[in-house]
């Protein structure tokens, strides 16, 4: 072999670990399973609920264990990446509901009461998505350097009012809008955050062992006190 010839070795990124990947791929299969299933509305101590929230919380959850430890410039590309994840399954989704079906297949209606995306309805949750979760993420990253990383739970829980509130504020009224009465809607908005926020509230110590965890395998914890908070912006 020629003296100045080499082979790089592989550099390590430890920004992009075993464990982040973990808690990415957790944050999108909840988000597009949260999508899938709320067509079907379900009834809660004797309200109504989209049937996503059972699950789409954990992707606010999931939004605070990345915020928390590896930063809010992490959480951002991380929302983008499920923002992106979502609009492929939906393109996915519409091209199957347009291509014929097989001669013998007779379920087409089916799929398309199921899976099938109103253009309103898409918009909303898109915009709800993209606002609660920079909402969620901005106000954790602020309130951890203001707390000096102490109080986890005020963080989690505070940037969680904030950001599930905006979410459901902006799904429920760009959705339904003139088709429900206002006080109806606002019923709605208020029966959903408040949910939400107590899911999170119940969850607090599971985010407790979760970030303390990952915390000590990562051996980072990220205070965004230098940075960018424009949600535009991918590389630092």
């Amino acid at each position: 072999m020629n003296k100045n010839t080499f082979t790089a070795l592989p550099q390590v990124d430890h920004h992009h670990s075993t464990w982040l990947v973990v808690v990415v791929a957790v944050f999108v299969t909840t988000l597009l399973i949260a999508n899938i299933i709320a067509v079907k509305l379900i009834t809660l101590a004797g309200f109504v609920f989209p049937a996503a929230v059972i699950i789409f919380p954990i992707s606010y959850i999931c939004g605070d264990v990345l915020t928390e430890v590896y930063g809010y410039h992490r959480a951002r590309q991380v929302i983008w990446l499920g923002f992106a994840c979502n609009l492929l399954a939906v393109g996915a989704i519409w091209t199957a509901q347009v291509l014929p079906g097989a001669a013998f297949w007779d379920a087409q209606a089916a799929y398309e009461r199921i899976l099938g995306f109103a253009p309103r309805l898409l918009l909303a949750s898109f915009c709800a998505y993209l606002v609660g979760e920079f909402a969620n993420s901005f106000v954790l990253a602020k309130m951890k350097v203001l707390t000096r990383g102490r109080m986890l739970w005020s963080r989690t829980i505070g940037s969680t009012i904030v950001g599930q509130g905006l979410d459901s504020l902006l799904f429920i009224s760009i959705a339904f809008a003139g088709v429900m009465p206002v006080g109806a809607l606002v019923a709605t908005i208020a029966t959903q955050w408040l949910f939400k926020v107590t899911y999170e509230i119940l969850a607090t110590p599971l985010t407790y062992v979760a970030v303390g965890f990952l915390k000590r395998q990562e051996g980072i914890d990220v205070y965004d006190r230098e940075i960018s908070f424009n949600p535009l912006r991918l590389v630092e």
